[in-house]
């Protein structure tokens, strides 16, 4: 698929937009997370929620990955019904994605789209790719 020159397009109401941003920022991302600042959303990492345990745990590790979800989830369900958000660095394995998506289902909630960058987990971007959510890009190689 073509490049997106206007991600928000199809999304609604700026103010309820739910974007993913997987991976770490490219230039498509940055670009991404620049027109977003002005939309008056919150902009969500589970580094900015957690930095103690973060840096007491090790990625990857299954304490760091419980902690992060605990993390997320008590962020997710505080927040305002059907508050829009753009969240980096979550999810970043196949399990967070489907955690996430149960909370989504939770409140009857959905993404608006997924932005990932080349080094996004490959079964992320699939899983989101399945759903229709990614929002595809070209890379110069």
């Amino acid at each position: 698929m073509a490049g997106i020159s206007d991600p928000f397009a199809d999304c609604g109401t700026p103010a309820k937009i739910k974007l993913l941003c997987l991976g770490t920022p490219d230039s498509y991302q940055d670009n991404l997370l620049h027109r977003t600042r002005s939309l008056h959303i919150e902009h969500v990492s589970p580094a900015k929620l957690m930095r103690s345990e973060i840096s007491r745990g090790r990625d990857g590790s299954p304490v760091a990955d419980k902690n992060t979800i605990a993390a997320l989830r008590r962020w997710f369900f505080a927040r305002k019904p059907d508050a829009g958000f753009v969240l980096t660095d979550f999810p970043a394995t196949l399990l967070q994605a489907q955690v996430l998506d149960e909370w989504l289902d939770a409140r009857d909630e959905s993404l608006d789209g997924v932005a990932a960058a080349p080094d996004a987990p490959a079964p992320v971007r699939q899983h989101y790719r399945t759903l229709g959510l990614l929002l595809e890009t070209v890379h110069a190689a």
